[in-house]
């Protein structure tokens, strides 16, 4: 059995799928944020997160607290990753890279091709009026293509575009270029200016696009 579908078959049980979507989309959440956000109780919630930590899904850690003592948090092991799309990252990495012996720049003109289509068909998804819509509607788009996409808007009203899983991050080493490419797609769908930020803390990786109004 391959290690994604042990993985798969493991985690196919009732309210662990919805329980893994969420904690992958933050920077690690407590038993009680989950059982509010699902509507669940707090012991059946808890009784989830002990099975899938003691397989080796979930790490924890303690979040510190104004008052009283630090608060047990969830977030997902690196264990899971293969959960999550990619795109086939030895095959794509190999025909870059015999593209550039060919030719210097062949591997920067087809990234610049793959984001330019890319950028083209998410345009119709990505047409509202204002900023901020066409933030939430770029967000839904991309996580409908494998991104774990959301729009974080701070308190002084500033907009972000953070994702918590990203394909493309086996090139981002090899091919510096693929991340100004990927921001320059985001301003031209938004019409905003775009600053890339990536949060690392062992297994989490969030990549943050912080969003200025042009």
């Amino acid at each position: 059995m391959s290690p994604y579908l042990k993985i798969l078959r493991q985690v196919s049980k009732p309210h662990w799928f919805e329980i893994i979507e969420l904690i992958k989309c933050s920077h690690g959440l407590s038993v009680g944020e989950l059982s509010q956000a699902l509507g669940m109780s707090y012991m059946g919630i808890k009784k989830h997160c002990l099975a899938m930590h003691k397989l080796g899904y979930l790490e924890t850690w303690r979040r510190p607290k104004d008052i009283g003592r630090p608060e047990k948090i969830y977030r997902l092991s690196a264990k899971l990753n293969a959960l999550f799309p990619g795109i086939g990252d030895e095959v794509s990495l190999a025909i870059l890279e015999a593209a550039t012996q060919v030719e210097s720049i062949a591997a920067e003109k087809i990234l610049f091709a793959f984001f330019r289509h890319l950028g083209e068909t998410m345009q119709p998804e990505v047409n509202a009026s204002s900023v901020p819509e066409r933030a939430a509607q770029l967000a839904k788009a991309r996580t409908s293509r494998g991104y774990f996409s959301k729009v974080d808007t701070a308190e002084d009203g500033s907009l972000a575009l953070a994702e918590w899983h990203n394909p493309l991050a086996p090139l981002f080493d090899r091919f510096p270029m693929v991340e100004r490419m990927e921001c320059q797609m985001f301003e031209k769908l938004l019409g905003a200016h775009i600053t890339r930020k990536v949060e690392r803390i062992n297994a989490l990786v969030c990549y943050r696009f912080d969003i200025h109004a042009r």
